[in-house]
């Protein structure tokens, strides 16, 4: 061709005429390894019935080479110096330890039962890359600080300590993710930065009950002591609620879905040790040494103490909120639907920068013009500003049930054919592809997504979401030993849910950013499922105590009073966590805007719904059970 790039044409001669007489399903294992020179080499190993038939071929070839082909593509055609018995061999040759790790790799997948094909590619420019890392790390700064800031000025000497265990949980996280090599995507960062939210959850807890110890009257040394202990139960079933819902998005995720999971779960692990035993050690420290220790400030010594909100006699107003919301949300489901993203729909997804605002209706004709099927028909893509006014998101399901280099090629060519004339100066189609650091304008990412992942995908989603509530209704179950606590959860974790889909449908087209459902939105949706529960056993825990120990005063009586006695630590956990939140919506770039209002949304809704619809199922159905036994 015009580059002189040149394929070699081998002939292959076989026994028989339609296979191979050695297939990959008899290769167990191949590693990267080296020869006797030092030099990367391949070790293949055979199981049984393949050393047999290996033993014979090498015999019968001594001299002469034999090829490793998949997909009509020789691989490597090494040269038999001896008859192999064991099953074992080595491939020597000219590789690079890149090549031998390729080799290998392409040796130990086994016989595959179709040509391999891209059913799912992702093309990230370095431009844009730096910019998700640059907007990824500056929201990761801010937050962090924020969070700092806010409990030293509520909790005084004792927010200073919870800020030097939350720096050492971020050293663990980054740490323990270096170990396994994870590569950090932009939700990855998003997981670590909500992590800075939720670990401050657990130091809430234990500073309420000690302020609580406090204001009995105890010294100290007893109330630290007491408050630790108090705190054990709910900061447990707290985090293994959010726990059992990152292990379900890692097994039944995919791609960015598996990463928010990991450090997600990660860094669950490693707050619980931070908040628990790390601070413990630092006031054993400071009573060692009669340092003094303040769990507020002169402005937050006050707060929250003595409400009695009412909560349960407003729970008809509660229901009637959240029902009118959901009504209107299943309205616009039914009628305007969601914005399904190519991970749900399939097909080819551009990001595109231009040297001057466009307009998306112009672009769309432009596209429209050009990808044309066979049948003449005009396929118009959906075009969306995306970020500023310079760069566009373009979705189109052009060719997207065909496979091949040659359909990807005539795509793109019609891509660069039908924008090119939206620039103000001229630009090649070299620079518009070319994938440079300093890139300001031109094709900034790209994403392909085939029917059939797509529907994979969507099922994956459903069954994450499915497990989740399955495994933590039996879960809240086992723990509080009725089944209404699990009701009483669950249909918390369900009106936040309809809520949080109800506002995507109503808004997208309105807001100035995407409102996709993609794999990032299901993480998001289980990430709410997961606060809404840490949130909502929280204040289980606290009726359940109330109840063992005022047994004899009305039941509504003692539910408000665990009610209002958490409401410090449920507005203290909120904001904290919203600090963080609101921070990378507002500077952790365009990518992932859509994902971050899911969670704002979700929070807001989860914190509502643990008091005033959690609660309250709870309560009305145990009540209900009551007068069924009396009866």
């Amino acid at each position: 061709d015009e580059e002189n790039t040149y394929l070699r044409l081998i002939a292959i001669k076989s026994n028989r005429t339609d296979e191979a007489e050695l297939q990959g399903d008899a290769v167990v294992d191949a590693t990267q390894d080296y020869d006797n020179y030092g030099k990367p080499a391949i070790t293949m190993r055979m199981n049984n019935r393949g050393a047999v038939t290996w033993s014979k071929l090498t015999a019968e070839n001594i001299g002469k080479s034999v090829a490793v082909v998949l997909d009509e593509y020789v691989y490597s055609f090494p040269t038999v110096n001896d008859e192999i018995k064991n099953g074992v061999s080595t491939i020597q040759g000219q590789f690079t330890v890149k090549q031998a790790k390729d080799l290998a790799n392409i040796l130990k997948a086994g016989k595959l039962p179709a040509p391999a094909r891209i059913i799912q590619a992702d093309v990230v420019g370095p431009s844009l890359g730096k910019e998700a890392i640059k907007s990824g790390l500056n929201s990761f700064l801010i937050a962090l600080l924020v969070v700092l800031l806010y409990m030293m000025f509520y909790y005084s000497r004792a927010g200073a300590v919870s800020d030097i265990a939350l720096l050492v949980n971020m050293f663990y996280i980054l740490g323990v993710l270096s170990s396994l090599s994870a590569v950090l995507t932009l939700p990855g960062i998003a997981g670590i930065v909500l992590t800075i939210g939720m670990a401050v959850d657990a130091n809430v807890l234990i500073y309420e009950r000690i302020r609580e110890e406090l204001a009995l009257g105890k010294g100290i040394k007893l109330a630290i002591k007491d408050g630790y202990r108090h705190a054990y139960a709910a900061i447990i079933d707290a985090n293994i609620t959010t726990l059992l819902t990152g292990v379900i998005l890692y097994v039944f995720g995919t791609g960015p879905i598996r990463g928010f999971a990991t450090t997600l779960i990660i860094g669950i692990l490693t707050s619980l040790f931070c908040a628990i035993f790390i601070t413990r050690l630092v006031y054993e420290r400071w009573l060692e040494k009669k340092r003094p220790i303040s769990f507020s400030t002169k402005l937050t010594e006050g707060a929250f103490k003595g409400t009695k909100f009412n909560f349960l006699g407003k729970r008809k107003m509660y229901y009637a909120i959240s029902g009118i919301i959901i009504v209107v949300g299943m309205i616009s489901l039914l009628t305007r639907g969601l914005n399904l993203g190519v991970d749900f729909s399939g097909g080819r997804s551009y990001q595109v920068r231009f040297d001057q605002p466009v307009n998306t209706l112009e672009v769309a004709s432009a596209l429209e013009l050009v990808f044309v099927d066979e049948d003449g028909l005009q396929m118009r893509p959906e075009v969306k500003t995306f970020g500023g006014a310079n760069q566009v998101r373009i979705t189109t399901k052009y060719r997207i049930e065909e496979r091949g280099i040659e359909v990807d090629e005539d795509v793109q060519d019609k891509l660069f054919s039908g924008l090119q004339g939206m620039y103000a100066s001229d630009i090649s189609e070299d620079e518009f592809y070319n994938d440079s650091e300093s890139k300001d304008r031109g094709l900034m990412s790209s994403t392909l997504v085939g029917p059939t992942i797509a529907d994979d995908i969507r099922n994956a989603a459903f069954w994450s979401i499915g497990m989740s509530l399955i495994v933590i209704f039996l879960y809240i179950l086992a723990r509080f030993s009725k089944w209404q606590f699990s009701l009483g959860a669950v249909a918390a974790v369900f009106h936040d849910v309809l809520i949080v889909l109800s506002l995507f449908s109503l808004f997208y087209g309105i807001l100035p950013f995407s409102l996709e459902i993609d794999q990032a939105f299901i993480a998001a949706i289980l990430t709410v499922i997961g606060y809404s529960l840490n949130d909502t056993v929280v204040v289980f825990d606290r009726i359940r105590e109330r109840l063992r120990e005022n047994r004899k005063k009305p039941f509504d009586e003692i539910v408000n009073k665990a009610l209002n006695s958490t409401l410090s630590r449920t507005i203290n956990t909120s904001l904290t966590t919203l600090f963080v939140l609101l921070v990378i919506f507002f500077f952790g770039g365009e990518n992932i805007r859509g994902f971050m209002f899911a969670l704002v949304v979700g929070v807001i809704v989860g914190t509502y719904s643990s008091v005033c619809i959690a609660t309250p199922v709870m309560v009305d159905s145990l009540k209900k059970e009551d007068k069924e036994n009396k009866a």
